[in-house]
């Protein structure tokens, strides 16, 4: 059963048409594959624990103004829709290696889930922010959770409109570790 399970990222990915072990002359690899197609988790072990974090971006849509100023003035009959999304971001950041098969479980020394509200074009920001001491990066556990948290609130809100969009989940800054990314 192990074999069948290793081999078929190789055969799904081949089966139609994809190559999912990159070509020798390619200048990137997958950390994750191994040069003969199989999944593998990568090992930290040798690597330094530094100070790192990472802030992802999540954008959630209204489509209207109406039911943008009713996500501020309800509370649904599942609750308040901001504090469940922030309990929900930050749970599913501590669960992230429960969700990514092959990432690493790491102690989190901070998780926040902020939101800026955009009147004018009737969207809500959500930002999870996630730190650590640790050999490896936080950007899995910062995306699973502002996107959990932005999930929330369409699950929340869904009542007064189906036509909220979840939209530009991305990665906003990455810091320690070898490389950091900065975009705004």
């Amino acid at each position: 059963m192990f074999s069948l399970l290793t081999k078929f990222p190789s055969f799904v990915f081949n089966r139609f048409g994809y190559q999912f072990a990159p070509s020798s002359s390619s200048s990137s690899t997958f950390s994750h594959i191994t040069s003969d197609g199989n999944i593998t988790m990568v090992d930290i072990g040798e690597k330094k624990s530094t100070q790192r974090q990472a802030i992802v971006e999540a954008t959630v849509k209204f489509p209207d103004s109406h039911t943008f100023q009713s996500y501020f003035n309800i509370t649904t009959k599942k609750g308040d829709a901001r504090l469940c999304s922030k309990l929900a971001g930050i749970l599913a950041a501590k669960r992230t290696s429960d969700l990514i098969p092959l990432c690493h479980q790491l102690p989190l020394s901070h998780i926040d889930i902020e939101y800026e509200h955009k009147h004018e074009e009737n969207e809500v920001l959500v930002r999870c922010i996630c730190s650590t001491n640790y050999q490896t990066g936080v950007e899995m556990e910062a995306m699973v959770g502002a996107t959990i948290a932005a999930v929330t609130i369409y699950d929340m809100c869904k009542a007064l409109s189906k036509s909220i969009e979840i939209r530009n989940i991305r990665l906003v800054e990455k810091t320690g570790g070898k490389s950091s990314i900065h975009s705004k």
